[in-house]
């Protein structure tokens, strides 16, 4: 049975004689966080925003003793915390929240001991192989982990890893096919983790990671199109369609599951390629007010729709 909603109940409660004693039972038992919800809500952020600013005292700790320390201390210091936390999850029997929120911040860690290794030996490694090095020291916690939070880690260090490559040793990839790149791994991100739950059933990522990976997914294709506007690419027409393909099923995924999210990016990326190719088409100076114009009856037409289509949604 799906949880009902607070739209739900307000919309009961002015087509009914359900008391308002009932009414404000319900809400305080299925609606309203109450102290438990509050209590946990702040345990995990103060814990998680200490794990965070724990990790940067370290990396200023070292940043600032870096000349008066012995490289056996520089190392040392990065894996002892390291054996430390990985023990305290593995034998210690807090909550699993608490362990992955440890995880997390041992994932950091790992990128601060490579980083201390490439500074105390000089390896002359190039930046992608230290973001590729701690992406796949990292591989096996987050897939056991089930973090939201370190996947977010995991997915940005893959993007920064091919960013670099094609930076620093594939200098014949045109920048829209370096997009089609990110485009189709972040797309295969968001497609595991949305259809992921079907199968198994342990997969429940938050509302806010598959947003980021939307995002993500938008921001690419919306990039890659307008450089193909003005500079043309072989590579234009697979990303061309790819974005075709994922914006109709994106929409369509949005009414289906009533997630405005998706109702709004992707028809703001639309404007935004819309947009490119007016500018595209036109060099007089008019084209911008002509742009401007566009712009500003679009994005109010999409707010209009948005907000008529929610409000059906509610009723």
């Amino acid at each position: 049975m799906t949880k009902i909603g607070r739209e739900d109940i307000q919309i009961i409660s002015q087509h009914s004689n359900w008391s308002s004693k009932s009414i404000n039972q319900l809400l305080k038992r299925d609606i309203y966080n109450d102290q438990t919800a509050w209590l946990k809500f702040l345990r995990l952020f103060f814990i998680g925003l200490g794990i965070c600013f724990t990790t940067a005292g370290i990396l200023f700790f070292f940043a600032y003793n870096w000349a008066d320390l012995h490289k056996f201390i520089k190392m040392g210091l990065i894996q002892g915390l390291l054996i430390v936390i990985t023990l305290v999850i593995v034998f210690s029997k807090i909550r699993l929240d608490i362990k992955q929120i440890l995880l997390t911040g041992a994932s950091m860690l790992v990128g601060v001991l490579f980083a201390v290794f490439g500074q105390v030996y000089q390896t002359g490694a190039n930046a992608y192989d230290f973001f590729l090095s701690w992406t796949l020291f990292i591989t096996l916690w987050t897939l056991v982990s089930n973090f939201a939070p370190l996947w977010l880690l995991f997915i940005g260090l893959v993007n920064t890893t091919i960013v670099l490559y094609a930076q620093q040793v594939a200098y014949n990839w045109e920048p829209i096919f370096i997009l089609t790149i990110l485009f189709v791994i972040n797309l295969l991100f968001l497609t595991i983790t949305i259809l992921g739950k079907t199968f198994i059933e342990e997969i429940d990522p938050p509302n806010w990671f598959t947003n980021i990976l939307s995002l993500a997914v938008v921001s690419c294709s919306t990039m890659g199109i307008c450089l193909g506007i003005f500079d043309f690419e072989p590579s234009f027409y697979l990303l061309l369609i790819l974005t075709i393909a994922f914006y109709g099923l994106g929409i369509r995924y949005g009414l289906q599951q009533k997630r405005s999210f998706y109702l709004a990016i992707i028809p703001f990326s639309l404007i935004i390629i819309i947009s490119a190719l007016l500018l595209k088409i036109a060099d007089d100076w008019s084209i911008f007010f002509l742009i401007s114009i566009f712009v500003i009856v679009s994005v109010t037409v999409l707010i209009i729709q948005l907000i008529k289509l929610q409000k059906q949604w509610n009723q």
